[in-house]
């Protein structure tokens, strides 16, 4: 039985729910509340004389390194999609792809859901994973849930959660991505209540001028809206709050 939540979320699937990757990342930057606690990250970062990114960084590195490749519970198993082009899967995303397979193989999960939605008139990130699985030979018998009515990391869990629970905590869920964004759907998971672990889509963290970009990105982002989230419970901003529950 799909939730009332996660069926409200489908039927209103076109541009004006779901816009184009642009667009919807054009939206967050401009987005008062995002301009604020960013302010604050921000702040923090400078007065502490880059200390507090720093803390950051070797966070989103930690995990990194440190995530296995085989969970050793059960519980849902949700695959973070990722931006394909004209339905082109990268190295990242063929990856995640890749060891989900994987890890069925070996130990099978509860379930597996498949995140991510896509612009209008094009194929979602959740159904050219499906597709993908398909073709390395996953059975299509094996039960596939889709959420594809999102389009950032918080939008992925927040409709699994839906999705899953209808909108409560369940069991445990196992999370898949690339060992770089591991501790931004780790941070996101404990917001919204999920008992999560992590699953990592490459055998190590492999160093190259890419993997150092994305880090250090990520260590941005995790550390905009954990100080962000931070800074909100202390002046009791609850508009700010409900954005990331």
């Amino acid at each position: 039985m799909v939730p009332r939540q996660y069926k409200e979320l489908q039927r209103n699937r076109p541009e004006t729910v779901v816009p184009t990757r642009l667009r919807h990342r054009l939206n967050l930057f401009m987005d008062r509340d995002v301009l604020h606690v960013g302010g604050v990250a921000l702040a923090a970062c400078v007065l502490s004389g880059g200390l507090v990114y720093a803390v950051y960084f070797a966070h989103v590195l930690w995990i990194a390194r440190r995530a296995p490749v085989q969970p050793q519970d059960g519980g849902q198993l949700l695959v973070f999609g990722k931006h394909a082009p004209a339905g082109q899967l990268d190295a990242d995303f063929t990856a995640r792809i890749e060891r989900a397979l994987a890890v069925w193989r070996r130990q099978p999960p509860a379930g597996i859901v498949l995140l991510g939605g896509g612009p209008a008139g094009a194929p979602t990130e959740a159904a050219l994973a499906r597709d993908a699985l398909w073709a390395r030979g996953l059975c299509q018998s094996v039960p596939l849930l889709l959420e594809d009515a999102s389009r950032d990391t918080l939008q992925n869990l927040r409709n699994a959660r839906a999705l899953l629970h209808g909108g409560g905590v369940g069991g445990p869920v196992v999370l898949l991505s690339s060992r770089y964004h591991l501790a931004r759907c780790a941070w996101f998971a404990r917001q919204l209540g999920f008992d999560a672990r992590l699953c990592a889509a490459e055998p190590r963290l492999r160093w190259s001028s890419r993997t150092l970009v994305r880090l250090a990105g990520e260590a941005a982002y995790v550390c905009l809206t954990d100080i962000g989230t931070r800074w909100a419970r202390l002046i009791g901003a609850r508009r700010i709050l409900a954005r990331i529950s």
